[in-house]
């Protein structure tokens, strides 16, 4: 039996549907690839998948993986000619390898935000007023007894690092939150804040999700 790593994109349409969905696609292309997976044992086999980290339902991606079991020899190269053959349109696999790390090391994520204002320059400085105070302030969901509150929860420290410019009339956000299975921040909560805080309409054109690190900040694959 041999453990593979097979990282993918998920672009365009596809960062609307859900993790489980994801799951359930990349099943589904395995059976139809024939690649010879591994399946659980016990009442309920399922084929076993392992995914790095989940992705926030919005949110693109150049660097998703999902671990497999393999029973047969099958290249690596073979395994992602066959998937690309029948994953659909925006769903692809990038790479395929053997030796890799494990998910707990994953500490830091980078991502990149572009949406765009009636004007720019005023929300560029209020933008960047929000990330450099003390405190930003987010509203996360949360239960007191059978009553659903919002409580207000610092989330300054997840912010490892950022930079913000204006280019083509958008406004780009390069930051880096953190990521672990200790602390981490969503980063659809990150924009619900920040436009929230700063108080004007704007139009949403993408957040994705370009690369996950390590503590030391190397690529974690």
């Amino acid at each position: 039996m041999r453990e593979v790593r097979l990282r993918f994109c998920k672009q365009g349409r596809l960062k609307y549907i859900s993790h489980l969905d994801i799951n359930r696609a990349m099943a589904r292309a395995f059976s139809r690839a024939e690649i010879p997976l591994w399946y659980t044992e016990g009442f309920n086999p399922h084929p076993y998948m392992s995914f790095s980290l989940p992705l926030s339902l919005g949110v693109e991606s150049l660097c998703e993986s999902v671990d497999i079991r393999l029973i047969e020899e099958m290249p690596n190269d073979e395994i992602k000619k066959r998937m690309n053959a029948v994953l659909p349109e925006n769903l692809k696999i990038i790479d395929v390898y053997d030796d890799f790390r494990d998910c707990n090391e994953i500490v830091y994520s980078d991502y990149v935000f572009k949406f765009a204002f009636s004007d720019n320059d005023c929300a560029f400085a209020k933008i960047k007023s929000v990330l450099d105070s003390e405190q930003i302030l987010a509203l996360k969901k949360g239960k007191k007894g059978k009553k659903r509150i919002f409580k207000e929860t610092d989330i300054k420290t997840f912010i490892e690092k950022y930079n913000i410019s204006i280019r083509d009339d958008l406004i780009i956000l390069n930051i880096r939150l953190f990521a672990g299975p200790e602390k981490n921040l969503n980063p659809s909560l990150l924009f619900d804040t920040i436009i929230r805080l700063i108080d004007m309409d704007f139009e949403w054109k993408s957040i994705s999700r370009i690369s996950l690190l390590d503590k030391n900040y190397k690529e974690f694959r």
